[in-house]
Order: C-alpha cells, then structure tokens, then sequence
C-alpha cells in the first residue's frame, strides 16, 4: 500500500510541475521593486522625492557625523574623545584617508542624497501627472536637494567629483574643480528657486521653499565673493516678495522641539522620534538625531563633541540694555557657570566641570528630559532668518554700502535686548574692515554651534595665511596642526582615488 501511494504522488507531482507556468514561479517582490518597475505613477515619484528627504537621517550626514566637520573642526568646538582617531580628524590629523566615520561616510551619504536626486530628475519626466504643477514642484525639490547637498561638498571636499546622470558601478566620474562645484550648486538652486513654491503648508510642511533656495543660493555665492550676485539672491527674503514670510522670534524657540518651522525657519531637517530603532532606510528606520547624544556633557552623553570656552568669555564681554548678560548664552552653551548666572541646572542636575570647558547646549533637550539619546526629535533649523540677515549685512559691508548694513545686525542684536552697533561700537563708522571684524563675532554670537562657522571661516580668508591661522590659533589650538594649503579641504576618500583612475587625491595629500 505504501508503494502504491508513493507512486501515485510521484505521479500526480510530475504533472503538476508539468502543468506550471513559469510565470506563476517568477513572481516580484513588493519589497524590492526594480527600476522597471518603479518609477510608473505620481505616488512613486513622490515616494521618490521623499527618499531623497530621508538622506538626512542617515550617519554620513545631519543625523550624525557632519557636525564633527562643521562644528568641531571649526575654532567653535574640539574633541576630546577618547576614541583617538575620532578625535584627530577634528583636529587636522587625517592619516587614513578612508576612516570611515571621519570621512567615508559623509562622502558617500553625501553622492547617495545625489544619486537619489539624479533618479528624481531622469525618470519623474516621463511619470503622468494630474496636475503638472505637481511634476514641476517635486523636479524642483530635487534640485534643491542636489544644489544642497553640492554646497556641503565643496565646503568639505571642494574639488568633488559631479554626477548629474545616473551611472552605472563601472563608471568613473571625472575631476572636478571647486569652480566647477560652485557652478553646479549655482545651476540647480538657480531652477529650483523658479518653480518652488513660497511656502507649503499642512504635511507638506518642511519641504524646501523658494526661500530656502535663495538663501541657499546667496550663501553659495558669498563664499565666492560674488557679492553682488547673492546681495540679489538674498533680497527676495530681506526687502523683496519674500520679505512677509520671515520674521526673528523668541531666541530659544529655534533649538526646541516645540515651536518649529516658525517664521525663522528658513530650512529645517524635520526630525522624529517616532521610530526608535536602528539606522537604515527602511520604513520604521530611525528619523531622528544622534547629534545630543554625541554631544551631550559626560555621564548625559558620549561628549565627544564640546565647545571651546572663549565663547563663553565672548558673550560676557558686552552686558545688555538691562545690564545682564546676553541671555543667548543660557540657550546656547552649557559651561560651569551657567546655574549661577542664570539659574539653569543641566538635564535636572548640578555639574562640577573644569573652569575651562563648555558643551553646546543648542538642540539638546535638558528642558523636557535628564538624558539624551539616538532619536532626538528636535529639528535641525540649518538656515533660519537671524543667519540671513547676518549675511546680507555681510553683503552690504563688502559693496561699500556699510552705513545701510548696520540696520540687519540691529535687528538681531535688538532681538537680544543689545544696543544698537553703532552706539556700542561707535569707532567702527564706515570702516569696512573694522565693520567685518565686528560682524565676525556678532555671528558667532548668534550662530555658533549651527554648523555655519567653518564655511565663515574659509570665506572670511582666516584659514588662508599663516598669520591668519596663528590667530585662530589663539583660541583654539588644534589650529596649530593646520597647514595652510592643505587642510583647507578634507581628503578624498582613498579608496576612491585608487578605484578611479579620472580622480586626483586632493592638493598636499
């Protein structure tokens, strides 16, 4: 009986595997589509847009490492980790070049968020749309993306290879030159600004706006010294059709996670909690920020990330109106002195630190919790209206019209109960030179520890010289290991120069 059973489902397998169509075995996954078969309704190009979003929670770039080459390598910050390489790539010690969470990783999060766009832009043209303007709005975002993520490359990298094309894995892109970057940026952020809308609003929120691209663009174009060409750029937001959408509020309102996208906000990385697991890009992959936990003060976080103390010196050296300290202070550095001088106990304690060290309290949450941890949901308000009006006035200072730019620091100078520039510094007068010297702490001041001071200082020319550098020395030492000509620009990852035979390893590495 047991043969005969056998046989018989032997028998009825056979036919069954004969009876099949292949095509009822070679099924598509849900889950991984393919090109051809993605990219075919309005709701694809829109996940597609969003996945190029979805970039700046990833470790390469704003959910992690990018503060350590924006604001540490900066005379802003240092580490003192005691992960020793981590340490010495803010500190101009770079020996391997493919140190990963120094400089691999950025690199390629950064031509991931590219790729990503370049997608966007190849196939969203030939996708049907109910409404054009729809197609024509996420093309846009795509090119602010690209022209974004282009801006930080040359910040960091300057001559960084530009893929504009979707490639293949054995293509080699060629050189670029700084120039060539600069010329892309300005390209992509020029069309984007065109077919962008004012604002957005409801879920759309967030998204980038014409005003974003601009400032953008004007922040692309003074780090050229093209002032004429950003002073252009910046008016829609200070004195053109863009005036009405932006505003200053309530100074501590910019680093918390209540009160956001507000009428500072001019672009912001929209940051949640929601999802708290680990990185990736997968639908319930972590969305927020590991920047607190990086760098929180010891025993809240790793601190491997603090802030240099002659800041703190700085913001005390002029009292306000009421004769008390710049309140600034309170909402921007943790030091030793902070409970004293303003009554605040950090994340709910008392601390005992050296006399000499300070953290950055901005974008932490010692307000609403006693810890921080990987999935901070506070967003990262990467340009807000006090920078740009910093910058226009900057912009003015260098035309020659510095008696008009006095009146864009005093409105954010007014905002922290200061007096007026000219009644405080009377002997700066018209003096450009001096006027630039004055601006340069006024941002620092106002901007420090939101990633803006190593692009200043490079434009500024104070990373250029010798005697330039001696003097940011001053108050930073880790500027003693700066060599002039070098350190200007990270390294090119390594294994790219040796994997791309069209790529040279970036001057005097």
């Amino acid at each position: 009986m047991k043969k005969i059973t056998s046989k018989i489902l032997i028998l009825a397998s056979l036919i069954l595997m004969s009876s099949c169509k292949k095509d009822l075995l070679d099924q598509d996954s849900p889950n991984t589509l393919t090109v051809d078969q993605f990219w075919k309704t309005e709701n694809d190009a829109k996940r597609g847009i969003n996945a190029a979003y979805a970039m700046f929670y990833q470790n390469g770039g704003w959910n992690r490492w990018i503060y350590f080459r924006l604001d540490l390598t900066s005379d802003e910050g240092w580490s003192n980790s005691p992960w020793t390489e981590l340490g010495d790539w803010t500190r101009f010690q770079y020996i391997n070049y493919n140190f990963w969470e120094g400089n691999v990783n950025t690199y390629r999060d950064t031509y991931k968020a590219i790729f990503r766009c370049n997608q966007v832009l190849t196939y969203v043209p030939e996708i049907p749309f109910a409404d054009e303007k729809n197609r024509t709005q996420i093309l846009a975002q795509a090119k602010f993306l690209r022209g974004f993520y282009y801006y930080y490359a040359a910040i960091l990298w300057e001559n960084f290879p530009i893929v504009t094309t979707l490639q293949k894995p054995t293509d080699l892109p060629a050189r670029s030159t700084l120039a060539d970057v600069w010329a892309q940026v300005e390209k992509d952020l020029k069309e984007a600004s065109a077919d962008l809308p004012e604002q957005w609003t409801g879920a759309e929120l967030g998204r980038a706006t014409k005003g974003a691209a601009q400032a953008m663009l004007g922040k692309a174009l003074i780090q050229q010294h093209k002032w004429a060409e950003a002073k252009t750029a910046f008016d829609y937001l200070v004195t053109g059709a863009g005036k009405g959408y932006y505003d200053l509020v309530a100074f501590k309102d910019n680093f918390r996670a209540d009160n956001e996208n507000n009428k500072e906000s001019v672009f912001e990385i929209q940051f949640s909690d929601a999802n708290k697991t680990g990185e990736g890009d997968g639908p319930s992959s972590n969305m927020g920020s590991n920047r607190g936990q990086f760098f929180a003060p010891r025993s809240i976080g790793w601190s491997d990330g603090q802030a240099r103390n002659w800041l703190v010196a700085e913001f005390k050296k002029e009292k306000t109106l009421a004769n008390k300290i710049d309140e600034r202070l309170r909402y921007t550095l943790f030091y030793p002195g902070l409970e004293a001088d303003f009554g605040d106990k950090i994340y709910g304690k008392s601390w005992e630190w050296n006399a000499d060290e300070a953290w950055f309290k901005k974008y932490s949450r010692d307000y609403m919790r006693n810890n921080e941890d990987y999935f901070s949901q506070v967003n990262n308000r990467v340009i807000r209206y006090a920078d740009v009006l910093l910058m226009y006035a900057e912009v003015l200072n260098e035309l020659g019209q510095t008696a008009d730019a006095y009146q864009y620091v005093n409105r954010v100078r007014t905002r922290a109960n200061m007096a007026a520039l000219g009644t405080a510094y009377p002997g700066i007068g018209t003096n450009k030179d001096l006027f630039r010297e004055r601006l340069k702490i006024e941002r620092s001041l106002e901007l420090c520890g939101e990633s803006v001071r190593w692009a200043d200082l490079k434009r500024w020319g104070d990373l250029d010289t010798k005697a330039a550098v001696d003097k940011v020395a001053l108050r930073d030492p880790d500027f003693k290991n700066f060599v002039v000509g070098k350190h200007i620009r990270l390294p090119l990852p390594q294994n790219e120069v040796d994997n791309n035979t069209n790529l040279e390893q970036n001057p005097n590495y």
